[in-house]
């Protein structure tokens, strides 16, 4: 191994979402005490997770794994209606630490729906976020066909009659979104798209910095975890730079192998990921004689409020 200098990438890491979620459970845990039960990993990194389940959080895939009166904290990628109805039947206390600008997609579809169109959304079939935005359409009787690729927009069958919009995941590739929008417009010019995009901020902003870290590297390492779809993402738009590109956990999944003949490596990280982790590669490839140099593309100053039951409860903790 002969790598000279390290470049790790701003922004990365953390974003307000994510911030906000964890921030969440960690005053639920001051305030009420463990165990505070979570519906589904706040957000999508092993690290996270096992760090608060340390503090005493509980994660649960379904809301029947929650005991009768428990505080539960609604993970931040968002949730169907129907989570909130069968928590609220067995008198769950909800702390909703769903990312606003994942609420704002749920929003959007329960108004498009309501003006008369009908919707259609891009996004990962199965991912938590996108069962959440699609639950509304279901609970509202409609039917919302979920889009993966341009081959899915072939096998759309709406008339010219129809009233059509489309809605977005908002951890999606920029690059990738665009070729379905592209796609949709052409096979429906009168198509509707939201106000203003629906992949967030961070998502942009990450991948926009690690296709200019892919410019100046050998070789990136992306901190994230397999679950985590904006990770994978940055993974892709790396390796659709021409960079060599590996998605990682922890500094000890790197593999010396990756590295030979390479000497500039980048390092980026997904929102969900922590920044110690990001540290312990740095310090890995600095104790073995590399230059540690930064480059800094956007600055994110975003900041969220917390949840209203939060409030409440810090209210009436204070009481």
């Amino acid at each position: 191994m002969n790598i000279k200098k390290v470049i790790t990438v701003e922004p990365r890491g953390f974003c307000a979402g994510v911030a906000r979620s964890i921030n969440v459970v960690e005053d639920c845990l001051k305030i009420f005490g463990a165990p505070v039960y979570i519906k589904h990993a706040i957000v999508h990194n092993k690290t996270v997770v096992a760090d608060l389940e340390q503090k005493g959080a509980v994660t649960v895939e379904s809301v029947e794994d929650i005991p009768n009166g428990a505080i539960a904290v609604f993970s931040a990628h968002g949730s169907p209606p129907e989570h909130f109805e069968q928590a609220k039947k067995r008198n769950i206390h909800i702390i909703d630490a769903t990312c606003p600008l994942v609420t704002k997609v749920h929003m959007e579809m329960i108004k498009f729906l309501n003006n008369g169109y009908k919707v259609v959304y891009i996004g990962h079939k199965g991912h938590v976020e996108g069962l959440g935005v699609v639950g509304e359409a279901i609970k509202m009787g409609f039917n919302v066909p979920v889009l993966e690729s341009v081959a899915d927009v072939k096998k759309l069958d709406f008339s010219i009659e129809d009233k059509l919009a489309f809605l977005t995941q908002t951890t999606l590739s920029i690059v990738e979104t665009d070729k379905i929008i592209n796609a949709l417009k052409k096979k429906y010019p009168y198509i509707i798209e939201p106000p203003a995009t629906d992949i967030c901020y961070a998502t942009t902003n990450r991948q926009n910095a690690i296709r200019a870290l892919s410019q100046k590297v050998d070789i990136i390492f992306v901190i994230g975890s397999k679950t985590s779809s904006n990770s994978n993402r940055l993974v892709e738009v790396a390796k659709q730079n021409g960079c060599k590109a590996y998605l990682i956990d922890t500094v000890e999944e790197i593999s010396e192998k990756w590295l030979n003949g390479f000497e500039i490596v980048g390092i980026s990280a997904g929102a969900s990921a922590p920044e110690y982790r990001v540290k312990e590669v740095v310090d890995f490839f600095v104790d073995k004689g590399a230059i540690h140099d930064k480059l800094s593309i956007t600055e994110e100053n975003m900041q969220f409020t917390e949840p209203v039951e939060l409030m409440k409860a810090r209210k009436e903790a204070n009481q």
